[in-house]
C-alpha cells in the first residue's frame, strides 16, 4: 500500500483560513504527528503530503496546505501552492474554526465548485464553543453536505469522525475516479498474448521498470493474458520465436518507428504513452492536438511539460528528442519551453502547442486539468507518444487499435 504511487491515489485536500485547525486535522486523521501545529498563524508553509490506507477506498493522500487569507510576508507565495491544489484534488475537506465563515471560506468553496470537486466541511470546534443549529444548516445549505463537527483535541472520537467522514466521501467522490478508463480491457481479453518491447538504456530506471510499462502489465495479468517483454535488440527474435503473431504489441514511444517496420501489418500495436493519454486525459483531444504540427510556423512556441523532475541526460526525450523531431518534421524554426513537475504557466495563449508527457505520475484529475485549460486558451495539447508517432509518420497505425475499440 505504501508503495502505491501518488497518481493512483484518491487525493483529498484539506484546505482553510489561517489557524483553521488543517494540520490539526491531519495529525489527528492519521493519528501521527505528520504536521506542525501551532497557534502562530501561517505555521505550515509548505504542501505537506500523507499516503494513508482508508478502508474501504484503499490507497488515499491527504494534503495540508498554508491557510487562506494569510497576511503574513510570504503569504501571497504560500497562496500560490495551495491554489495549485485544486487543479489535482480529487476531494476538499474544507476546515471552519467554531462559527467563523469569511471570504476565505468562501474562495475555497468557489474554486471547488469551479474544479467540479466535492467538498466536505469539517467544523473544529473548541471545547468550549458550541456549534448553534443556525450556523450548521447555513453550511448544509451552502454546500449540500451536511458538515461533521469535531473537537480535533479529543482523540476518542476519532473512530466516529472517520466513519463519519467515509459516509460523506461515498456521496463526493469523483465519477472519474470511479470510472477511469480502461487500460487494455477493452481490447485485451484472456489468453491473448501482449508483447512489450521495452528500452533498458540510460533513461531506465536502475533494478526498475517505469510505471506506464508496470500498470500495463498489471493489467494483462488481471485480464488473464500472457504479457511477454522484451529489448529492442530482441524484438524480431521474440516475434520469430512465438508460435503464432501476438494479439497485440506495445512500444515505448522513442522506439515506435523500429517496431511498427518490424511488426507484422495484421497485427494491432500501439504505445504506452498513447495508452496513458486514454487513461490520464482525453485521447481525442490529444490525437487532434498531434495532427496541428503541420500547422506550425517560424517562431512559433511550444510548451513541453514533464510531471517528474529528473536531471535531463544529453539525449532527453523531452528536451532534446521531441524538439529535434518536431524541428524536422516541419522545417520550421520554433521555441520552445520547458516546465517539470506540477509546475505549469497560467498563461497558455502565448503557445502554439502544448505537449504533456504521459502523466504517469499525475493523477487523472490533474491530467485533465492541463487538458481543460489548454482547450480554454484555444491551444491544441498532445502528448509524447502522440506528437512522436506523428512526426515518425506512423500516427494511423498506432492509433487504429482505438478506432476498433471504440
Amino acid at each position: 500500500m505504501q508503495n502505491t504511487p501518488k497518481s493512483l491515489r484518491l487525493q483529498i485536500a484539506i484546505l482553510g483560513r489561517t489557524n483553521a485547525g488543517k494540520s490539526t486535522l491531519l495529525n489527528f486523521i492519521t493519528k501521527q504527528d505528520v504536521a506542525i501545529v501551532s497557534e502562530i498563524a501561517g505555521t505550515t508553509t509548505d504542501i505537506v503530503e500523507k499516503p494513508m490506507e482508508l478502508l474501504p477506498f484503499g490507497p488515499v493522500l491527504f494534503i495540508d496546505s498554508a491557510g487562506f487569507a494569510d497576511e503574513s510576508i510570504l503569504g501571497e507565495k504560500r497562496m500560490d501552492k495551495t491554489i495549485k491544489l485544486f487543479d489535482r484534488a480529487d476531494v476538499v475537506l474544507l476546515t471552519i474554526r467554531n462559527d467563523a465563515w469569511s471570504e476565505a471560506e468562501e474562495l475555497i468553496l468557489s474554486q471547488a465548485k469551479s474544479h467540479n470537486q466535492g467538498v466536505i466541511p469539517i467544523i473544529n470546534k473548541d471545547a468550549t464553543c458550541d456549534i448553534s443549529a443556525e450556523f450548521f444548516d447555513k453550511i448544509n445549505e451552502k454546500i449540500g453536505v451536511k458538515p461533521i463537527v469535531i473537537n480535533l483535541n479529543n482523540l476518542n472520537e476519532r473512530e466516529n469522525f472517520l466513519t463519519a467522514l467515509k459516509d460523506r466521501l461515498f456521496a463526493v467522490i469523483p465519477e472519474e475516479f470511479i470510472k477511469t478508463p480502461d487500460l487494455l480491457g477493452d481490447f485485451v481479453k484472456q489468453g491473448d498474448v501482449v508483447l512489450m518491447l521495452i528500452p533498458i538504456d540510460i533513461q531506465a530506471p536502475k533494478g526498475r521498470l517505469i510505471m506506464p510499462q508496470v500498470q500495463a502489465l498489471r493489467a494483462c495479468l488481471d485480464l488473464g493474458a500472457i504479457p511477454i517483454m522484451c529489448k529492442e535488440s530482441e524484438f524480431v527474435q521474440t516475434l520469430a520465436m512465438l508460435p503464432k503473431n501476438p494479439d497485440l504489441v506495445i512500444c515505448d514511444s522513442q522506439m515506435v518507428d523500429f517496431m511498427v517496420k518490424n511488426t507484422p501489418n495484421e497485427v494491432k500495436c500501439t504505445t504506452f504513452s498513447i495508452l496513458f493519454s486514454r487513461l490520464k486525459a482525453d485521447m481525442k483531444i490529444m490525437a487532434q492536438g498531434a495532427l496541428s504540427l503541420s500547422k506550425l510556423q517560424d517562431g512559433d512556441k511550444i510548451l513541453i511539460a514533464e510531471s517528474c523532475s529528473h536531471h535531463p541526460t544529453h539525449d532527453d526525450i523531452g528536451r532534446v528528442k521531441i524538439p529535434m523531431l518536431i524541428k524536422k518534421k516541419t522545417g520550421k524554426n520554433l521555441i520552445f519551453e520547458f516546465f517539470a513537475g506540477s509546475d505549469f504557466p497560467q498563461n497558455l495563449k502565448e503557445y502554439k502547442l502544448v505537449i504533456q508527457c504521459g502523466s504517469c505520475m499525475l493523477n487523472r484529475r490533474e491530467t485533465l486539468s492541463r487538458v481543460q485549460k489548454s482547450v480554454d486558451a484555444g491551444v491544441p495539447i498532445t502528448n509524447y507518444g502522440m506528437v512522436i508517432s506523428a512526426c515518425q509518420g506512423v500516427f494511423d497505425r498506432v492509433m487504429e487499435i482505438f478506432l476498433s475499440a471504440n
